[in-house]
């Protein structure tokens, strides 16, 4: 992954990044709140040889003190010394529990002794600070070696009396907080850069140029979920029915020398929007006074038929068995003509590949300046790949956010695998900026009256309430 795509993750990803950033944050603010607080506070005692006259003897002195400072440091956490504070402080519990709340420590080439006592309330540590400095003084006389005179070699006295600490130690919560804001920062940017890894669902014109070097004919913008019905009919200037336009323009320059008459307009898997893409795209290139036919290929779940409102029992397996013409199967639609899937038949890969089909084509392609073929899905049957040799090009059509990398590539392969001639890709259902998708060229724009569709009474009642549902596997 480069440097945009990221950056895109993480846009994709914003919403969820903000939440576990403010949740880390409200946890640790969460902890903060609800620990007990602790309080802090510190004594010194000051560590020295008892005499000493001669440089020599001072000497000797100092080292000896300096010796003995992290023996003395240790003392002050034994219960030599930790037993008789409990008593004068009256504290209850153990003398390990009181060793965890003192901490002594020694700076270097110092004869200091710093204590450290943490307690509930703010007295209490001064307390416990103060009596250990006292208590460690009492057991370091005690055990330093005695002088001639009778007196201990060591003197240690306090220097720094703890006082009653103003603010709490410990929780704190600012810290708190902003660590969990931080951490929650770092997993749901780890998250979101992980699932993009991961997820190799297609999402943009980028991702198919990684993917294939045919050229991407089209971006087909997501369509409002309260719209209803075929776009180019239903909302003829939105962003989508243009969408469509561009596609249909694209389509007829792919390949100059070789011009697209007849295309197979197919998808990987089930529920990438092929059949809704196939109907707008005929009367997108109808527009140009151009005679387009749709014909149902995908024999084992249909479409056409419901969305245009006629009779779908008698199409395409019907011509295909001999018991019709081409001319009495196919039905005028609108600007366009259709020509339904017929009765299921049990065996569509073989008569999608029998001659009769290849006939019906190239009359078919005499009669009509384009051929839009609806196809079944590439990966789950082989329909399709017995079909595509009969026409001159092929179509694929891609769901943004749904179709995966690697089926997308093995519905390349195996049209590859049979020598089809694949035209293009198109992207389907791209996200875009909801202030481009309300624009509009209100000048352009012909009278209503002049501007409609002349449908059939019949196919105008049924197409206004039904629409080739894209969503669900049972419908392409």
């Amino acid at each position: 992954m480069e440097l945009p795509e990221y950056l895109m993750a993480l846009k994709r990803h914003w919403l969820l990044i903000v939440i576990v950033a403010v949740l880390g944050g409200g946890i640790g603010f969460g902890v903060g709140k609800m620990t007990p607080p602790t309080y802090s506070a510190t004594s010194s005692v000051f560590v020295s040889a008892s005499s000493g006259e001669s440089t020599s003897e001072l000497v000797q002195g100092s080292n000896f003190t300096q010796n003995l400072m992290q023996s003395y440091a240790q003392l002050a956490t034994m219960p030599l010394v930790l037993e008789p504070v409990m008593d004068e402080l009256n504290l209850t519990g153990s003398v390990a529990s009181l060793r965890n709340r003192v901490s002594v420590n020694t700076p270097l080439n110092t004869v200091l002794i710093n204590i450290r006592a943490s307690a509930g309330s703010p007295k209490q540590a001064a307390d416990l600070a103060n009596a250990v400095a006292a208590e460690l003084a009492v057991q370091a006389k005690a055990l330093a070696p005695k002088q001639a005179s009778g007196l201990p070699a060591i003197e240690m006295k306090p220097v720094g009396v703890a006082v009653i600490p103003k603010f709490q130690s410990a929780p704190n919560t600012k810290l708190l907080t902003a660590t969990g804001l931080a951490g929650g920062l770092f997993v749901g940017v780890l998250y979101a850069l992980l699932r993009s890894v991961i997820d190799t669902r297609v999402r943009s014109e980028r991702d198919l140029t990684r993917l294939s070097e045919k050229p991407i004919l089209g971006l087909v913008p997501k369509r409002d979920p309260r719209s209803t019905g075929i776009s180019m009919r239903r909302t003829p200037h939105d962003l989508v029915s243009e969408s469509y336009r561009r596609l249909a323009a694209n389509l007829q320059f792919v390949s100059p020398d070789n011009p697209v008459t007849s295309v197979v307009v197919t998808s990987a898997l089930p529920a990438e929007g092929k059949s809704s893409l196939a109907m707008n795209l005929a009367i997108a290139l109808s527009e140009n006074r151009k005679k387009v036919l749709v014909i149902d290929a995908d024999l084992r779940r249909p479409t056409v038929a419901t969305v245009c409102g006629i009779d779908g029992q008698y199409g395409l397996t019907t011509v295909l068995s001999g018991k019709a013409e081409l001319s009495e199967a196919i039905v005028s639609w609108g600007p366009i003509s259709v020509l339904p899937a017929g009765r299921m038949a049990p065996n569509p890969a073989e008569l999608l590949s029998s001659n009769a089909m290849g006939d019906i084509i190239q009359e078919s392609s005499v009669r009509f300046d384009y051929v839009i073929v609806d196809a079944a899905p590439l990966l789950p049957v082989s329909d399709t790949l017995a079909l595509v040799r009969h026409v001159s090009s092929a179509l694929l059509v891609a769901r943004a956010g749904k179709t995966k990398a690697k089926h997308l590539r093995n519905a390349m392969e195996s049209l590859e695998g049979v020598k089809a001639t694949l035209c293009g890709i198109v992207l389907n259902g791209v996200k875009v900026n909801i202030k481009a998708e309300r624009y509009s060229y209100a000048a352009r724009i012909p009278d209503r009256k002049s501007s409609k569709i002349g449908f059939t009474k019949r196919s105008r009642d049924t197409s206004q309430n039904l629409e080739i549902d894209e969503q669900s596997p049972a419908h392409q």
